[in-house]
């Protein structure tokens, strides 16, 4: 994504300081621990690293956490493709850190983790500190996420602080170093069981407490704030097999430039109705691969707020998921963002422009857009990579009351005001047909006896004989179909019912009017501005 005019340096640090980010230590770091991953033979400040220490602040071991295969149901909610080989787990080492303090990470350790845990108190303890700085560091575990804190100090215990919760104090930080790049190639660990009830019979699990769950391929399980250094332009690439950057509460991004590949959500913060990712400056780019069949750019259980920085986030090409997805706001305050999917959950109204597009059938990425001003200069670029059913552009640069045209591979696109997703799914969904009697959402009916599921029923020899209970189809007088109404109105309605009963309701402060007269110019009033493509 490309913009024309950028913000200020001064006003991005001003912002920052605004949203209290941690100031970032000297580029020496001074105080700090250096740690070299030196192909698994750990060095600390140039000295090995201890093996198997615990009081050590920086230690070596290969007791990686992962879901172990050749365990029964109550094991945990793990599949077989979930599972691993104890063989292949003991292949990890593991590089703990035990300790309070500033890490700079550099090397390479493939297969292996980076592990931070202060001990269960630490959450309570505000010293309970941990920032890793990424400074050409390359971590590939293949059982397990390749970075993961436990415990570190959690900086909001009540989450009582809506939309906008201070993560000055978060314990978990990061840092992308200036100059450098950073891979993280990550896995993830299902659900196990910490104790489990057992239904009647003794054939399920009817109630259980959870001992580990991590999806994400760096992971924290408390509030995490990830920054860049002085200059910003420090890379962090994660690739992942399922979800990329998490959370189990907050999440503030506010510097450096993180690309993430992932098979599901590209960053999940996961509790509900109180995480917020919140992005204040540097760059974000989220693509979804589609190899677990799902997933959002950017999912969270609470709240999403963007008030500076560039965000694009791609969902997946071929399943209802959205590229920004929230269930209490997403609020685009400010900021270059670009987003891609096929279900669009509510967007806050603010004052920034922008404008959202829907299109009557899916698009194949690849396509360059643009917004492009009365001038012909492109404010804004973006080229999807993924498929989808709707486009969202919004940036500080687009003025309300000036005229702009969005073009697709430099044709303009004919575009009417107005317009609606199918909330809750692709375009257009409704609720879908009803379930046979007895059965409930997600089920299956039985095959007939006999047959293989995917099987059709044999066609009878003879081509004038119907399978048994099937209906004739009516005769048409004088061979021609009937005639049908003028109007839809003139179709019986079942009785207390009207046309489109059973449909989602659009949020309040959507705009659903009737759709105005499509053209390839249009006025941006403030806000978000919603348009159907015409023909494409």
């Amino acid at each position: 994504m490309h913009l024309k005019r950028f913000l200020s340096g001064a006003l991005c640090a001003i912002m920052l300081l605004g949203l209290g980010v941690p100031a970032l230590a000297a580029e020496e770091y001074p105080g700090a621990t250096y740690i070299d991953l030196n192909g698994g033979h750990v060095l600390t400040d140039g000295e090995a690293a201890p093996a198997d220490d615990p009081n050590a602040a920086v230690y070596t071991a290969h007791d990686i956490v992962y879901y172990e295969s050749g365990h029964d149901f109550t094991y945990g909610e793990g599949t077989e493709a979930d599972a691993h080989d104890p063989a292949e787990a003991d292949e990890n080492t593991v590089v703990h850190i035990t300790k309070p303090g500033t890490y700079v990470l550099t090397g390479s350790l493939d297969p292996g983790q980076i592990a931070v845990d202060l001990g269960e108190d630490a959450k309570d303890d505000p010293d309970a500190v941990v920032t890793l700085v990424l400074d050409g560091v390359s971590v590939t575990c293949t059982v397990a996420p390749a970075v993961i804190f436990y415990n570190v100090y959690e900086c909001d215990r009540t989450g009582d602080q809506g939309a906008e919760p201070d993560l000055s104090a978060a314990g978990a930080r990061v840092i992308i170093a200036d100059g450098s790049e950073n891979n993280i190639n990550g896995s993830y660990v299902a659900r196990i069981y910490k104790s489990y009830t057992l239904n009647e019979d003794g054939t399920a699990v009817a109630d259980s407490k959870k001992l580990h769950k991590y999806d994400g391929a760096f992971y924290s399980k408390m509030s995490m704030t990830v920054t860049g250094g002085p200059v910003s332009d420090g890379i962090l690439n994660i690739t992942a097999e399922n979800e990329g950057l998490d959370t189990e509460m907050h999440l503030l991004l506010a510097g450096g430039d993180i690309r993430i590949r992932s098979g599901n959500d590209g960053i999940n913060v996961n509790e509900d109705n109180v995480s917020v990712v919140t992005v204040a400056g540097g760059s974000l780019d989220i693509v979804i691969t589609g190899q677990t069949g799902e997933g959002d750019g950017i999912d969270s259980n609470g709240w999403l707020v963007i008030d500076a920085g560039t965000v694009t986030a791609q969902a997946c090409s071929t399943s209802g998921d959205a590229g920004l997805d929230a269930e209490e706001g997403i609020y685009l305050n400010g900021g270059m963002v670009a987003a891609t999917g096929n279900m669009l959950d509510p967007l806050t109204p603010s004052d920034q422009c922008g404008v959202l597009v829907t299109f009557p059938r899916r698009q194949t990425g690849g396509t360059a857009y643009a917004l492009v001003d009365a001038d012909g200069n492109e404010i804004m670029t973006f080229t999807p990579e993924n498929d989808f059913t709707y486009l969202l552009m919004t940036c500080p640069v687009l003025e309300e009351g000036a005229e702009y045209s969005l073009t697709a591979d430099g044709e303009a696109l004919s575009l009417a005001a107005g317009g609606s997703m199918g909330f809750g799914g692709f375009r257009g969904m409704g609720h879908g047909p009803a379930l046979p009697e007895g059965m409930t959402g997600g089920e299956q009916p039985e095959w007939p006896e006999g047959m293989k599921e995917g099987e059709r029923p044999e066609r009878p020899e003879d081509m004038g004989e119907r399978p048994e209970g099937m209906k004739e189809r009516p005769e048409m007088p004088d061979g021609e179909p009937p005639e049908l109404p003028e109007r839809m109105e003139e179709l019986p309605m079942p009785e207390g019912e009207q046309p489109g009963e059973g449909m989602q309701e659009p949020p309040e402060g959507f705009q659903n009017e009737t759709l105005g007269e499509a053209a390839e110019t249009f006025t941006l009033a403030a806000g978000l501005n919603y348009f159907t493509a015409s023909g494409n």
